[in-house]
């Protein structure tokens, strides 16, 4: 009897126990509408699938990508991982707009609307949201957390710069913002006394190395873009355990003090421009296991400490110029010596004195060029309408044909013929030309990495970049010999600036960079374009998915496109820019379908000649004449490969193709209608396809000198574009249009 009383008072009191546990755990009605409200905005990621009104949040199973812990009826911590990955490219466009990708949530998503409803969970203490896809600025309201002890946001996509209301989170221990596309600089990061773990890498922050509380434990600001000497300051954090600065731009020595700190044990400095030498005496921390300072330029010895092996610790230190060790991973001295003196950051008052003089040099050369350009584009235009002779014969209505042809694009239309090239430049939607700074270069190409090299050719390397306003781009590197310099160097940049063409891949600045002491090359231009996201004329028409997109009208306006980029790097400046290796591929579209010409030359000391066009001819040897005719030829090209949707790889298949346009035209409209590629049928008017094909046979004639001129290329696809128009609007299109 007097065990059954105790067995019942312990399960009464097990059982108060766990009733209390649970109404202590049990969320409150509004948090837990918050963590549904979290649900929906993070678009129903797998990780959060299965939740419903009789889900117990703060009893969910362990999870390494989902916990939830509760604390007196409130959410104290939440970790969700996804399985979005890290950012490899910028999601904004040449634009500046944000474009999503498939690794990001949608366009509809709110970062600051997403934190707004995070702030509600006023007891939160840890927050990790890691692979989510998030995009968009850092919101200031962070600071609404105030209780934060642990913040991770790692391996998404925001931007911007670390918003300075992040130091109101004076219980931060840990801050992991790595992997994501923040800029600028770090805000100072001192009254965090209680942080402990700061983890910036993979970001585009800098130039000046951060300033941080001497309470840190492990720092990791790899993978960023500081562009200054490692503080002397580094010596008084006593705590510090891991240093990874690796894959910067730091300049200048090593401190001597950070191989003794009394707790490292883990240091990478690896992939900097770190200079100078070791001192005899330095000594190294017992504790030190890992130490990389390999890809700098350091010079000297290494210090005893580093150089003797030992089981218990690892140095990399190849490629400096270090002595005593194998030269087959060292540079020879005078690569050190010269690169030192390269990265070597100039004085503010310098590079400002150089800024003012090299604009007023591309300003008054530009004033100059820009009256040359007017008074030739008025000869010029005179000179090509006496000579002009027009293939089709027939009444041309310029405004219809010209509303129709750029009916993709939002710019206003105008007949091209009828207005200077420089004002059809004009209202593009670009930000204004730069002349752009080693560093902003060096930043957009995280300090030209490998895995940003795009394409590499006989004129220059091409990387991708992203500017510090996030804006994707193309930087080419092309380098110049001495002999080159400098008599028309400047008049060439201003040619440069003028490359602007709703019509052309757009070039959006430059930068020179000269090294005086370099025995080889002492110039090097970095020519920045604009970057079309959107594929290339053969991408859609070897799929047969996209293919379905370009019906007749579209592709009428892709060829009108093409010929106005070719007409204004013709007669847009001066002297015209001819040879531009116009290839399928090299059409590139944007997200409205407007053609924009790639690859196209540009007017630098060193440019080689392009490649050689399908029929053999050589375009290095021609006159301005024949290099006019030649990328007319190669319009051609382009233009068959539109009407049949095959591709063209042989001047064979070239050839047949040509002939078989010729013969269907010869025998009639039916025989016409065959050849055309199958995903346009019953979406063109047959006169417009019948005055395309006779332009584009004309422009493969086998002699220069019979092919017609651009303008009269584009007078007949304009033609052909109206008669379209005028079929269309009867009624005469398929009902799938």
């Amino acid at each position: 009897m007097e065990n059954s009383r105790v067995s019942f008072s312990s399960l009464l009191a097990l059982f108060l126990f766990v009733l209390f546990s649970v109404s202590n755990a049990q969320l409150s009605p509004s948090e837990t509408r918050i963590l549904f409200q979290v649900q929906k905005l993070l678009e129903y990621p797998q990780v959060l699938n299965g939740w419903s009104n009789w889900t117990n949040f703060c009893y969910l199973p362990p999870s390494p990508s989902l916990k939830i812990v509760c604390t007196n009826g409130h959410v104290t911590e939440l970790t969700v991982v996804g399985n979005k990955g890290s950012p490899s490219h910028s999601p904004k466009s040449s634009s500046g707009k944000f474009a999503v990708s498939s690794q990001t949530l949608s366009q509809s998503f709110s970062l600051d609307a997403f934190f707004t409803v995070l702030t509600k969970l006023s007891s939160l203490k840890v927050l990790s949201l890691v692979s989510l896809g998030l995009w968009g600025p850092f919101p200031a309201k962070i600071d609404r957390l105030w209780s934060l002890e642990v913040l991770n946001v790692s391996s998404n996509f925001i931007y911007g710069q670390i918003p300075r209301e992040i130091v109101s989170l004076r219980n931060l221990t840990s801050l992991v913002l790595a992997d994501n596309l923040l800029n600028g600089s770090v805000p100072d990061l001192k009254s965090l006394g209680q942080l402990q773990e700061l983890n910036l890498g993979g970001n585009h922050l800098g130039p000046s190395f951060p300033s941080l509380g001497n309470n840190l434990v492990t720092i990791v600001l790899s993978n960023n873009s500081f562009r200054s000497e490692i503080p002397s300051q580094l010596k008084n954090f006593k705590q510090l355990q891991q240093l990874d600065l690796s894959s910067n731009k730091l300049l200048g020595p090593i401190p001597s003090s950070l191989l003794s700190l009394p707790s490292i044990q883990y240091l990478d400095l690896a992939q900097n421009q770190l200079s100078g030498g070791f001192a005899a005496n330095i000594s190294c921390n017992a504790k030190l296991k890992l130490v990389d300072i390999s890809q700098n330029l350091l010079i000297g010895k290494l210090p005893s400490c580093l150089a003797s092996k030992s089981s218990n610790r690892t140095v990399i230190s190849s490629w400096n110029c270090l002595s005593g060790l194998s030269s087959s991973s060292q540079h020879p001295y005078s690569f050190c010596h010269k690169e030192a003196l390269a990265v070597k950051p100039p004085s503010k008052k310098k590079e400002k004195t150089s800024s003012i003089k090299l604009g007023l040099i591309i300003g008054i050369v530009g004033a100059v060029v820009g009256i040359a350009v007017v008074l030739g584009l008025l000869i010029l235009l005179v000179i090509r309408r006496s000579k002009s002779t027009t293939f089709h014969v027939g009444k041309y209505d310029g405004s219809a044909a010209d509303k129709m042809s750029v009916r993709s694009s939002s710019v206003p239309t105008i007949d091209s013929r009828r207005v200077p090239q420089t004002m059809r430049s004009a209202a593009i939607g670009l930000a204004p030309y730069r002349v752009l700074t080693l560093e902003e270069i060096e930043d957009a190409t995280n300090n030209f990495d490998p895995q940003n090299l795009v394409d590499e050719g006989n004129q220059g390397r091409l990387y991708k970049g992203w500017l510090r306003d996030g804006s994707v781009v193309m930087v080419k590197s092309v380098k110049l010999k001495q002999k080159n310099l400098p008599q028309n160097l400047m008049q060439q940049m201003e040619t440069l600036s003028k490359l602007r063409h709703l019509h052309l891949v757009s070039v959006l600045g430059h930068c020179i960079v000269t090294y005086q002491d370099h025995p080889s090359t002492a110039t090097t231009i970095f020519v920045v374009f604009e970057h079309i996201s959107n594929g290339s004329l053969r991408d859609y028409l070897s799929d047969s998915r996209k293919k379905d997109v370009l019906k007749w009208p579209q592709r009428m306006a892709i060829t009108i496109g093409v010929a106005r980029g070719i007409q204004f790097l013709h007669t847009g400046v001066a002297p015209g820019i001819f040879g531009n290796n116009l290839k399928i591929e090299n059409v590139l579209l944007d997200d409205s379908l407007t053609a924009k010409l790639s690859n196209y030359s540009i007017p630098l000391p060193s440019k080689v000649g392009s490649e050689s066009p399908l029929h053999g001819q050589d375009t290095n040897s021609f006159s301005s004449i024949n290099a006019e005719k030649e990328d007319v030829y190669q319009l051609g090209v382009i233009l068959v490969q539109i009407i049949t949707g095959k591709l063209v790889t042989s001047s064979h298949e070239l050839e047949e193709l040509r002939l078989m346009l010729e013969e269907n035209l010869a025998e009639g409209p039916s025989q016409l209608r065959a050849v055309v590629d199958p995903a346009t049928r019953g979406t063109f008017a047959y006169e417009s396809l019948r005055t395309t094909v006779e332009i584009t046979i004309n422009c493969l004639n086998k002699v220069a000198s019979s092919r017609p001129s651009i303008e009269d290329v584009l007078w007949n696809l304009q033609y052909s574009i109206q008669t379209q128009e005028g079929w269309t609007s009867s009624g005469n299109l398929a009902t799938h249009m």
